[in-house]
């Protein structure tokens, strides 16, 4: 991965706001790209495409072929525009951290950072923020002015209650008229069949889709050494046990939990990109850009 030493959680998260941090992953991920053989589709061909049959020789890049030895076509602004939602889970489940980064600070940093990545790319992004209820709603834009509004929201998130995906995702799936990407940055923590029925939903009305599945490290090993109080931060229930005695299961569960949650994805035609808050940020940036380059 490119870059990849640099965009580690535990460093980005000692900057001071999340401008700053989202700026750091996306310059040091793009001088990464231009080292790496991920160039292919850098952010510097966001506004280009392959020559092909038809296209008319004027709109071609000729600086460009210098450097490529291959022909690409300037594309226009209706070409290469693609509305992308973004989908960030801030209920209270998000805020567990066994570290220095929560799994709510790790989506709001990958967050900022793709919405930086689209308007780079002269995309429209546009902002959910929902728990059980969606408690802010900024529709896509392209203009750089845009970003500014979208890192105040994410900046200055509240946990809300509990989380309640399905619900969301089938509302804002009937509000969203023109095809378009949709980001879902959660930990899934809900029924999976409800979760799935409702991404499903956005593949029956056209959009492309993926999902960040965002755990914390402690949640897929529950590797405590000492007899531990387990508290769930929606309910309040505890339970006080020692780890070690529950860990296999514990796994194996997480493991099955996770990997029909991929499964069941890939059936859909869905993507799904498993992160965990120590994993480096890089990678979710790339998987965004492959899936930007299928689109087209």
């Amino acid at each position: 991965m490119p870059n990849g030493h640099i965009l580690t959680p535990d460093i980005i998260s000692r900057l001071n706001n999340l401008s700053l941090k989202a700026r750091f992953v996306v310059e040091g991920f793009i001088v990464g790209l231009h080292k790496s053989p991920y160039h292919g589709f850098s952010v510097e061909f966001s506004e280009h495409r392959p020559y092909g049959a038809g296209d008319e020789i004027r709109h071609i890049d000729w600086k460009l072929w210098g450097k490529t030895d291959r022909f690409f076509i300037k594309q226009f602004e209706e070409e290469t525009n693609l509305k992308s939602y973004l989908l960030l889970d801030q209920s209270l489940s998000m805020t567990y951290k066994s570290d220095k980064v929560s799994k709510l600070e790790y989506a709001q940093i990958l967050a900022a950072s793709l919405g930086y990545l689209m308007l780079k790319q002269q995309d429209a992004v546009g902002l959910t923020l929902f728990d059980d209820q969606i408690r802010v709603n900024i529709p896509p834009r392209s203009k750089r002015s845009h970003l500014n509004i979208l890192l105040s929201r994410m900046q200055n998130i509240n946990a809300g209650p509990e989380t309640t995906i399905a619900p969301i995702l089938h509302q804002t799936a009937e509000s969203i008229k023109k095809r378009g990407l949709i980001i879902l940055i959660s930990d899934l923590f809900d029924d999976p069949e409800d979760v799935l029925t409702g991404l499903q939903h956005f593949r029956y009305k056209g959009h492309e889709v993926i999902v960040f599945h965002i755990l914390d490290p402690q949640e897929l090993s529950l590797d405590f050494s000492q007899r531990v109080r387990f508290r769930d931060l929606e309910s309040g229930e505890e339970i006080i046990t020692d780890p070690w005695h529950i860990q296999s299961d514990y796994q194996k569960s997480m493991k099955y939990f996770c990997n029909y949650f991929k499964s069941r994805c890939r059936q859909k035609n869905i993507d799904y990109v498993r992160l965990s808050t120590d994993t480096s940020l890089d990678m979710a940036l790339s998987e965004y850009l492959m899936k930007r380059k299928r689109v087209g």
